[in-house]
């Protein structure tokens, strides 16, 4: 017994071994070469090395195969020792495809099986990704118009995928005029969150610039009233991608007056938008977004989490009709306690009550899946709980199948597909919403959940609507600036 202990504790302290040489090649490859990498779809950069060893043991086919992590663990070194060879330039690698395919090939020579699986001659570089095609060493100047939930996520997101100064740079955010110590309460927030935890890095304070400096990036607090106000360019601020997280302007109209500010260049509404407004969900229909498109929308979160899957639905099997109720976690547009409100029930507490409200999700979808207009109905009953929601399509399918090929086909395209950013896919028995928090997807399918009968399907989705809605806002921005990396090794949708 003893000596099974004593092995144990050595396999152990090996593997965190392996994984602090992992963590540290990882941050060498994405800072000094714009190389995003994952393991099956779940990010690696900023991770701990317990944090890697975990991911390993969730992507892994047999988790408690103790010597197949030990050799997912020696490969993924391997793997990364011939990146840092190679030099790949900006691109978004899926460590666990491209170990997969070496093994498939014999696992000999990793340099020469990647320059053939990244399609890349000796000393040529992927190219950059879709958009308004900038080079890798331009920065683009972003500027979030709104601090709250969003907004302080997207912050975090931007400042922590900073890399080496390229690609987007977060030089402002524009707040409503405040009092005293306004400008530390920002930084307070930003540094500490009840849901997500405390931001991981430093956070200091500049009053006399009026300015936060966070892990290296100085970002300037304006106060202002109204868009058109700010003079972003006598800042030094150029050409910048204005991101509005208020929810305070939705339609044409009210959005321009961002673009009448000196220095801003486009903007990005992270609600649905009204109208004419593209609502763009990554993954989806982002292949629409051209260099003319001044004013966008990253849509819902609610849309984002249910389109791709509803895309992979609708291309393998046809939806007929359905309805989409989503069981969603409070905002801060509703009333702690019972209070008047302009909607309808958002006055009564939020703490206190499931509060049936609506939801234009469903209807949304079709502005990214033309196929499904007219086609579903949507309500939504918000939760007293801070984070996590969950999507419930009831779906009645052109072509009749079976729950064991819905899920198979959905976990095939997570995994294995270029929906793998936007769709998860699980299969626990013990997981409740909270175990969710942080997740990257736009949406998780709970496989456990789904039920089907011939021709009618009801899925559940789950969906961090805060970070996992972000993480699509951040796709979206970074196409519009020319920064989004290639994602390969490429690979057709299941």
């Amino acid at each position: 017994m003893d000596t099974d202990i004593r092995e144990h504790r050595r396999r152990w302290l090996a593997q965190e071994a392996a994984a602090d040489r992992i963590v540290s090649r990882v941050g060498a490859l994405y800072r000094t070469h714009g190389v995003v990498t994952s393991l099956g779809g779940r990010r690696l950069i900023g991770l701990a090395s317990i944090d890697v060893l975990g991911t390993i043991t969730r992507t892994a086919v047999h988790p408690d195969d103790l010597t197949g992590v030990d050799r997912e663990l020696a490969d993924l070194e391997l793997i990364l020792d011939a990146l840092t060879e190679i030099e790949p330039g900006p691109v978004s690698l899926d460590l666990t495809a491209l170990s997969a395919g070496w093994r498939r090939e014999g696992g000999t020579d990793p340099v020469r099986h990647l320059r053939a699986a990244l399609d890349l001659p000796a000393g040529v570089s992927p190219a950059a990704g879709a958009g308004e095609q900038r080079d890798h060493g331009e920065a683009r100047d972003v500027v979030l118009y709104g601090f709250g939930r969003i907004g302080r996520i997207l912050a975090r997101l931007l400042i922590t995928h900073a890399g080496g100064g390229h690609g987007l740079r977060l030089r402002a955010i524009v707040v409503r005029p405040g009092g005293e110590n306004d400008l530390k309460k920002r930084a307070s927030l930003l540094r500490h969150d009840s849901v997500h935890g405390d931001f991981p890095g430093t956070v200091t304070v500049d009053e006399a610039n009026s300015s936060i400096l966070a892990n290296g990036t100085l970002i300037r607090v304006i106060s202002a009233a109204d868009p058109e106000s700010i003079d972003y360019a006598a800042l030094g601020i150029h050409d910048a991608i204005i991101v509005d997280n208020t929810g305070r302007f939705r339609d044409a109209a009210g959005l321009e007056r961002h673009l009448a500010a000196p220095g801003a260049g486009r903007v990005l509404l992270t609600a649905p938008g009204r109208g004419a407004i593209k609502n763009v969900v990554f993954g989806v229909n982002d292949d629409t977004i051209t260099a003319e498109d001044r004013i966008l929308s990253a849509a819902s979160c609610t849309t984002n989490a249910i389109t791709p899957v509803l895309r992979v639905l609708q291309d393998a099997y046809g939806v007929d009709h359905g309805h989409v109720e989503t069981v969603h976690s409070f905002t801060n547009d509703q009333n702690l306690i019972d209070n008047f409100h302009t909607g309808d029930r958002r006055g009564r507490s939020a703490a206190l009550n499931m509060v049936l409200t609506e939801t234009g999700a469903a209807t949304a979808v079709a502005k990214a899946i033309p196929a499904l207009a007219g086609k579903l109905t949507g309500s939504s009953i918000r939760v007293p709980t801070p984070n996590v929601s969950l999507a419930v399509l009831n779906l009645e399918l052109e072509t009749a199948t079976t729950r064991d090929e819905v899920n198979e086909r959905l976990h095939r395209v997570a995994a294995s597909s270029t929906l793998r950013q936007q769709i998860d896919f699980v299969a626990e028995p013990e997981l409740v919403s909270s175990d969710l928090v942080g997740s990257h997807r736009a949406g998780i399918v709970d496989g456990l959940a789904t039920i089907v009968r011939d021709k009618n399907l009801i899925l559940y989705v789950w969906y961090d609507n805060e970070f996992g809605y972000s993480c699509q806002v951040m796709r979206v921005l970074e196409r519009m600036a020319g920064a989004h990396p290639r994602v390969l090794p490429a690979r057709v949708p299941a």
